[in-house]
């Protein structure tokens, strides 16, 4: 049930926009639904960074795997180990950008004889580094629909994208890219038993959400051609406060936007957030100081110190008497 729930509604949902969109709905999920989704999307956002930057952090806790600063003869790494702020700006670039940490991922596995064997695994880095930047890729060609003038960085990358170019129109890498990707991540759930058993049905739901969205895209682009004019009337519409939903964007168009606004608006309260979270963990963005600085709670209560100069001005003769050395006489 917990493959078999989100499916179901992400199929359910894309057909009641498909029908209901041409039944005459166009305002409701081309205008209502779209400005309540961006709505939902911002504050959820705002909401959760601001319980995590609020959320105190007193001392140094970065995850390393690497040798700390130590003695000048001792080689620190830099990257898994920072000691300074650009070193731990470095770090935190190569985990965005390059899923750093994903990149050492192991498998393990036993033996015949009952040996525990481990082993590199990068099918998981790759297909996940392979996703996140085709979305991205995705994301950014759609702002032609946003924008008029068409950015040049948008037409340049678009070009680069479709440079395998097969008929018309255009054959975007990045469709098959992202469609593969999800597919593969999908798949890895479903077979691997241990990755089966821990997996939530929050964990599918995104899954065919992006899948429901990219399908949707491509039958649109390849297959089932809509009013392009349309489409990019909405979108300026939307974004100027002057929305207009066009009768003559097809009901797929609607099918495919209201799945977009669906991952809009869960987007802030599933795990799909940790695009913002990564910046606000406390295990990756902080340098790892602590031998060189002391890091006090400034939430723990006031500790009245004593001093071994005040222990021995109070216990001075006693001391004195015992044969105790003195710093002072």
């Amino acid at each position: 049930m917990k493959v078999l729930l989100p499916l179901v509604v992400v199929v359910a949902a894309s057909l009641s926009a498909l029908f209901l969109a041409g039944a005459g709905l166009q305002p409701v999920f081309g205008i209502v639904i779209p400005y309540a989704a961006i709505a939902t999307f911002l504050a959820g956002i705002v909401w959760r960074v601001v319980r995590w930057a609020r959320s105190p952090v007193p001392f140094r806790i970065p995850t390393t795997c690497g040798q700390q600063k130590s003695l000048d003869f001792i080689r620190q790494d830099r990257l898994d180990n920072p000691f300074t702020g650009v070193e731990a700006f470095g770090r935190m670039a190569l985990e965005v950008l390059l899923f750093r940490s994903l990149f050492r991922n192991t498998s393990a596995r036993l033996t015949p004889d009952r040996r525990l064997v481990y082993g590199s695994e990068k099918y998981l880095w790759a297909a996940a580094l392979a996703f996140h930047w085709s979305f991205l890729v995705v994301f950014v060609r759609h702002l032609r629909f946003f924008l008029d003038p068409v950015p040049g960085v948008v037409e340049a990358l678009s070009g680069v994208d479709g440079f395998f170019q097969i008929g018309v129109p255009v054959l975007y890498l990045t469709d098959l890219v992202i469609v593969a990707a999800v597919t593969f991540l999908f798949l890895r759930r479903v077979v691997l038993p241990q990755v089966r058993y821990i997996s939530l049905a929050s964990d599918y739901f995104p899954l065919f959400l992006i899948l429901g969205i990219a399908l949707t895209g491509i039958l649109m682009r390849y297959f089932f051609k809509t009013d392009l004019q349309a489409v990019k009337q909405l979108a300026i519409g939307l974004v100027t406060f002057e929305p207009v939903a066009p009768v003559e964007a097809s009901g797929l168009f609607y099918s495919h936007l209201f799945l977009v606004c669906l991952l809009f608006a869960y987007f802030p309260f599933s795990k799909l957030l940790h695009m913002a979270g990564v910046f606000l963990s406390p295990t990756r963005n902080l340098a790892n100081n602590n031998r060189a600085e002391r890091h006090v709670n400034p939430w723990n209560p006031e500790v009245k110190t004593h001093s071994y100069e005040e222990y021995e001005a109070e216990f001075h003769d006693l001391m004195k008497n015992a044969g105790y050395p003195l710093e002072r006489e």
